[in-house]
């Protein structure tokens, strides 16, 4: 079991910023793919951005050049920056640990809500 503790959200104005934030425990933290995740009401939970232990990342095509991952493995956290804020982000947010990238992880964070209204 992989403890991960999530922050951040809250409600913004469009066009406003944000940064969550995930810890994870682990002494292999630094090695762990990391992903941040999203679902929305009435929809199906999407992939927003990953983050391997090399540091390479991927994100979905919504939120290209307005989101960046990046992670502390000092500080075993991973953060997403959020730029540009639209209401269509709005959604509840989860962060993934996959410690073996395998696409596949069952540790997901208890999520927080991001709410983007004037």
């Amino acid at each position: 079991q992989v403890q991960i503790v999530e922050s951040g959200g809250g409600l913004v104005q469009p066009g406003g910023s944000l940064r969550l934030s995930c810890s994870a425990a682990g002494s292999l933290f630094s090695t762990y793919t990391m992903g941040w995740y999203r679902q929305a009401p009435g929809k199906q939970r999407e992939s927003v951005a990953i983050i391997t232990g090399s540091g390479s990342t991927n994100y979905a095509d919504s939120v290209i050049g307005r989101f960046t991952i990046s992670r502390d493995n000092a500080k075993k956290t991973v953060y997403l920056q959020m730029n540009s804020l639209k209401p269509e982000d709005t959604a509840v947010y989860y962060c993934n640990v996959d410690p073996l990238g395998s696409g596949n992880s069952p540790y997901w964070g208890q999520g927080t809500q991001v709410t983007v209204s004037s």
